[in-house]
């Protein structure tokens, strides 16, 4: 009776129902499920304030692209949040700032005292999907998959910066009595301009190897110190010296050159996890997040069904490979669209012992196996046996077969004496006949490459649609996030995609979507 609804004119009432909030409160928040996050709890498990409301706003959050001050007035103020959230009467909970601070740092230290158990918030992902699938009808059996970069809140920095960042986090962690006049001076302010401003490209390598030295003299204060107890700082430290320098035998330090640096090596002091990728001509730092989503043309809208977040040096082949078991156990996924970086023997094999296809869009590399030579698709090459059957001229080998790593056959010198090919052919000239050898990998990947050409109309067109989810997440904010770490990264960008599906459902319930044409399609839950 004291509900806000039964005092609204009832045509605003009407709109209240066409609007966003009923579907998320229906099929999101109810089908938030609490128990999981017991364990965040301590003995008792039990939150001061509802996990199910507070998620909720999680996800909220994300599809507005808003910050925490927003996000609480909304729900203070903003009816239509409030319903989406289970509360009918506005203002009658309090929330404060700090309980979503909270919940956040439990899930995050759940993660890293944690990283063998259930992702608690994946696993309500899968079960938020499962339903949409359910009530839209749509099929999770052909999807598509794409990796994208992203940065976590820290700044591109150079060489330099970075030994300078490094070295003050050093000397910040000795005690100040501790430190002698050579570090205390890093703290003053003249230091840093003194360093990194005005600095001409001939004063590089001496600013450098200075920063190199004492960073190196902090370290060593910080491991003779028996008082100061090992740190991360002193990790960080240690790392960075021996990713960035070379110590001869006398002690004397200098610095690599850039050549010699791995792209997995430290590029903030302030986020470990991040590592260096090239794309083109231009340099990523951060991360990289997999996504995967629906493709089926049949489905009215399509669902992203799996996400995974690692350092933005892991290539797309081990991505996929990693998680092609994980979206079979999962969603039942049989077909999967992907272009060419993805391709790689190790990913058909996954695929084939998980019972699933991988189509690819292009393949990386020339079409020929060796420079000048011709493509192997011009043999006739038993498909079964790999065994060559006939050359491009027609001519059948005298004896023909295989070993561990290639196929090979004898073919008469007359026959490769003449042959216009010659220049071109694979055949090499014996004592007594002429020999063709082909790699069992060049004769796969031809066949891949002309499966490619039939299909690949289709494969396009179903694979290049997930480039607009990329954009879609970075334009909510997934292209820099806020937070720094592995582990939190992963927790904001599971939310955002969680988000990003919650919308694509609510603009599915609101007929934002025009239907496919009529036809008879077997449902896929019963």
């Amino acid at each position: 009776m004291f509900e806000s609804t039964e005092w609204m004119d009832p045509r605003i009432r009407k709109k209240l129902e066409k609007s966003w909030a009923p579907v998320f409160y229906e099929h999101v928040f109810c089908k938030i499920d609490e128990e999981p996050f017991s364990v965040l709890y301590g003995v008792t498990g039990n939150p001061n304030f509802p996990v199910n409301i507070i998620l909720s706003l999680e996800y909220i959050k994300h599809m507005k692209d808003c910050n925490d001050l927003e996000l609480l007035d909304d729900f203070y103020f903003d009816y239509l949040v409030n319903y989406a959230v289970g509360i009918r009467t506005l203002g009658e909970k309090n929330l404060a700032e700090r309980t979503l601070y909270y919940f956040r740092e439990r899930v995050y230290r759940y993660c890293l005292e944690n990283p063998g158990a259930e992702d608690l918030l994946f696993c309500q992902f899968l079960k938020l999907l499962k339903n949409f699938a359910k009530e839209t009808n749509s099929s999770l059996e052909e999807q598509r998959t794409d990796t994208t970069l992203f940065m976590s809140n820290i700044k591109k920095a150079g060489r330099m910066s970075l030994a300078y960042d490094v070295l003050v986090m050093a000397v910040r962690a000795i005690p100040e009595d501790k430190r002698p006049t050579s570090l205390s001076s890093v703290l003053e302010s003249d230091f840093k301009k003194s360093m990194l401003q005005n600095c001409k490209a001939a004063e590089t390598d001496g600013r450098l190897l200075r920063l190199l030295v004492l960073c190196k003299e902090a370290l060593v204060i910080l491991e003779t110190q028996h008082e100061i107890p090992e740190c991360e700082v002193q990790e960080i430290v240690k790392r960075f010296l021996d990713e960035q320098t070379v110590v001869d035998v006398d002690g004397k330090v200098t610095a690599k050159p850039k050549k010699e640096i791995a792209s997995g090596s430290l590029q903030s002091a302030y986020d470990d996890g991040a590592t260096y990728h090239r794309k083109g001509n231009v340099g990523y730092i951060g991360y990289s997040l997999e996504i995967s989503e629906t493709c089926d043309k049949e489905n009215v809208l399509q669902f992203i069904t799996d996400y995974s977040v690692e350092s933005n040096n892991v290539s797309d082949v081990d991505f996929l490979n990693k998680r092609l078991p994980i979206i079979k156990t999962n969603t039942g996924c049989t077909d999967m669209y992907v272009d060419g970086n993805f391709h790689s023997e190790k990913v058909h094999q996954t695929a084939e012992q998980n019972r699933m296809e991988v189509h690819l869009t292009n393949m990386g590399g020339g079409l020929h196996p060796e420079r000048n030579k011709l493509p192997v698709s011009t043999f006739d090459i038993d498909e079964e046996t790999n065994i060559i059957k006939r050359c491009p001229c027609g001519h059948v080998p005298i004896n023909a077969g295989l070993n561990k790593s290639q196929t090979f056959a004898y073919f008469p010198h007359e026959a490769c004496a003449d042959c216009h090919l010659r220049e071109s052919c694979f055949s090499k000239k014996l004592t007594r006949n002429c020999i063709v050898r082909i790699d069992i990998k060049s004769v796969k990947a031809s066949r891949k490459r002309e499966a490619i050409k039939l299909d690949k109309v289709e494969n396009t067109s179903k694979r290049a649609a997930i480039e607009g989810t990329n954009s879609a997440l970075k334009r909510k904010g997934q292209s820099k996030l806020n937070v720094r770490g592995k582990a939190k990264v992963s927790i904001v960008s599971g939310l955002k995609v969680t988000a990003q599906n919650i919308k694509r459902f609510i603009k599915f319930k609101r007929g934002g979507y025009k239907p496919k044409p009529e036809g008879i399609r077997v449902p896929i839950y019963t």
